[in-house]
Parts: structure tokens; C-alpha cells; sequence
């Protein structure tokens, strides 16, 4: 009975000196770290690695974890300086730097972190407008970083990042931003259109000009070139003449020439004679009726009778001459019902012709 009773109490002992020293013995993971409480006084912050405490002495509060953390906090309504309610949704990125102030200088440093944060963008976007809150998140997320590392700093954690997820204003907002986004795009499509029909026209304008220079100085160059070619014929023409000098008979003879170019123009309906027709015509009477003088060779051939026929052959010619002068005026006259001048007396009427006529005649 005794025996018995002695190993009911060595077991006791063993199995106490096993728990005491599991107790006694900590093992701390890697990037993690807990407190130590001696008789409800902080003692120390175990390790990672092998840990031994005084068991029934020494208190070990749970793991903290050092490594950095997100925690992504729920939307928040928030008011901004137009008076528009918006649901903000943000991420924080922090990390435990003092276990020991993380667990004695706040009581839940995820729930102050969390509040804080809500607080603070409520403040800062509280002084922005919507549109300047939809477009300045990484001026909110800068100003929220410096406000949020500074105040837990002393519960010793440590705030690398706060972004902001999303930000949902109301869908009344949205759709009115919807609608000016949409106006707005019609109307940089109506500029663009604006503007390349403005290029378009510019450029077709300057085409135009272009052409219409060109083409003018073309036609300056060809009248230039044609008035040229004038000038020379003309003085080609006049050095030619003063070269072979003309007489009054030769200049008569091209006015005749030129009275029925005259009497061709479509609007010519009534044709005037000039007076000088007649003087004209007795000085080619008289210029093929003379007998040229005859040269020293010429003298000894008998030519008589082929000048007798000359002078009557240009008898005859400026009498047909004459006819066709007298009847052109009178069909003028009689289509008009205008009054022309009579025609010019037959240069074979000239007294001086009569009477060089038989001087030249044949001799017997």
C-alpha cells in the first residue's frame, strides 16, 4: 500500500518536472518577438530562437509579428469642400519596430492606427474640392503618411505607405461627370474637325495662290517674249525698208493692198472711201504706164513692143482695181442704206497717161 502510494507520487513529480520545464523553455520563430513579465513587471522581449524563463514566474505575452503588414480598411464617407459625400476606401502598409512600446503604449495599436487614419483623411480631403480630391491621391496619400508616421511613432510602429484604393463619389455625380466628360470629348472632336478644315482650306488657298502667281508670271513671260519677237520683226522689217529705200509708188501700191483688209471686219457695215484711194491708184497708173529708162544693153535689143504691152497690162489692172473699189462701196452703201462716196475717176483718164499712151505705142 505504501509503495503504491510513493509512485502515484513520483509520477506526480515527473509529470509536474515535465510541464515545469516546457514551462521554462520558449521558442520564438523568426521576425517575431514577445514580452516577458516577471511577477507582472515587464522583463524583457524574448528572441527569435531558444528562450529560457522562470516558469510560474514569468509571464510570456503572445507573438508579435515585426514583419510589415497591410491592412486594407474598409470605405469611409467622407465630406469634401463642396459638400459631396465620398466613400473612400484605403490600404495601409506598416511595421512593428518596438514590440515592447506596440504592446504597453497603446491597447490595440490596429484599431488606433485604423482611426487615425479616418480622421486624418477626413481632414485633408475636407479642404479639397472633388475634383481636385478624384485627381490629387498622391498628394492625400503623402500628407496622410507624414500625419500617421508621426503620431505612431511612439507606439512603436512605423508607416511606410497609405494609398487610397478607391474613391466613389455618389452616382448622381457620376453620371453628371459622365455627361461633362462626354460633352467635353464632343467638343475636342469638333475643334480637331475645325481645325483640319481651317488646315485644309489654308493650304488649298495657298495652292491657289501659287497657281495663280505662276500662271501670271507665265503670261507676263509670253507677252513679254511675244512683245520681243515683235519689236524685232517690226525693226527687222523698218532697217529692211530705210536698206532698200522705197518710193511713193511702192508705199501707194501697199495702201491699195491693205483697202480690202479693211472692209473684212465682221462689224463693218458701213465703209468709208478715204479720198487719197485716188491719188493712190493714178500713182500705180502712172507706176506701171512709164517706160523705165533702158540701159546701154538694153538699147540694143528691141524691146518696144514688150513695154508697149506692160504699160497696157497695168492700164487694164488698175482699171479692174478701180471697178472692184467702186463696186464694193456700192453694195456697202446699198446693204447699209448709208451714202458713199462715188468711186475715183479710171486712172486711164489722167491727161498725162492719155498722152504718154500713144508716145509708147508701136513704132513703125
Amino acid at each position: 500500500m505504501e509503495a503504491s502510494a510513493f509512485l502515484i507520487v513520483g509520477l506526480l513529480v515527473a509529470v509536474l518536472a515535465v510541464f515545469t520545464v516546457v514551462r521554462a523553455v520558449r521558442i520564438v520563430p523568426q521576425a517575431r518577438a514577445r514580452n516577458v513579465e516577471r511577477l507582472g513587471r515587464y522583463h524583457r522581449t524574448l528572441k527569435p530562437g531558444l528562450n529560457v524563463v522562470i516558469p510560474y514566474i514569468d509571464r510570456v505575452y503572445p507573438v508579435i509579428d515585426l514583419r510589415e503588414q497591410v491592412v486594407s480598411f474598409k470605405p469611409q464617407p467622407v465630406i469634401t469642400e463642396d459638400n459631396l459625400v465620398v466613400e473612400i476606401d484605403t490600404v495601409l502598409y506598416f511595421q512593428v519596430t518596438d514590440p515592447r512600446a506596440a504592446a504597453y503604449e497603446i491597447a490595440n495599436f490596429l484599431q488606433a492606427v485604423e482611426q487615425l487614419t479616418v480622421t486624418t483623411l477626413r481632414n485633408v480631403v475636407g479642404s479639397m474640392d472633388l475634383e481636385k480630391t478624384l485627381t490629387s491621391r498622391d498628394t492625400i496619400n503623402n500628407q496622410l503618411r507624414g500625419v500617421l508616421d508621426e503620431a505612431t511613432g511612439k507606439w512603436g510602429l512605423r508607416v511606410n505607405r497609405v494609398e487610397i484604393k478607391a474613391i466613389d463619389p455618389p452616382q448622381s455625380i457620376k453620371d453628371a461627370m459622365e455627361k461633362q466628360m462626354r460633352a467635353e470629348r464632343d467638343k475636342r472632336a469638333a475643334i480637331l474637325g475645325a481645325e483640319g478644315q481651317r488646315q485644309s482650306q489654308i493650304l488649298t488657298a495657298e495652292g491657289d495662290k501659287q497657281s495663280a502667281v505662276l500662271r501670271a508670271e507665265g503670261n507676263r513671260t509670253a507677252e513679254i517674249l511675244k512683245a520681243e519677237g515683235q519689236s524685232r520683226a517690226i525693226d527687222e522689217v523698218f532697217q529692211a525698208v530705210h536698206r532698200n529705200d522705197p518710193d511713193p509708188k511702192l508705199l501707194a501700191y501697199q495702201y491699195l493692198q491693205m483697202l480690202p483688209q479693211l472692209a473684212q471686219g465682221p462689224g463693218n457695215n458701213f465703209w468709208v472711201i478715204p479720198g487719197e484711194v485716188t491719188s493712190a491708184l493714178q500713182s500705180v497708173t502712172r507706176a506701171f504706164s512709164e517706160v523705165l529708162p533702158q540701159s546701154a544693153a538694153t538699147r540694143e535689143a528691141s524691146s518696144d513692143d514688150l513695154a508697149v504691152q506692160a504699160a497696157n497690162d497695168a492700164a487694164k489692172a488698175a482699171e479692174a482695181a478701180a471697178e472692184a473699189l467702186a463696186d464694193a462701196a456700192e453694195a456697202d452703201a446699198a446693204a447699209t442704206g448709208a451714202r458713199a462716196f462715188p468711186a475715183a475717176p479710171p486712172a486711164a483718164a489722167d491727161p498725162r497717161d492719155a498722152s504718154d499712151a500713144p508716145a509708147s505705142g508701136p513704132q513703125g
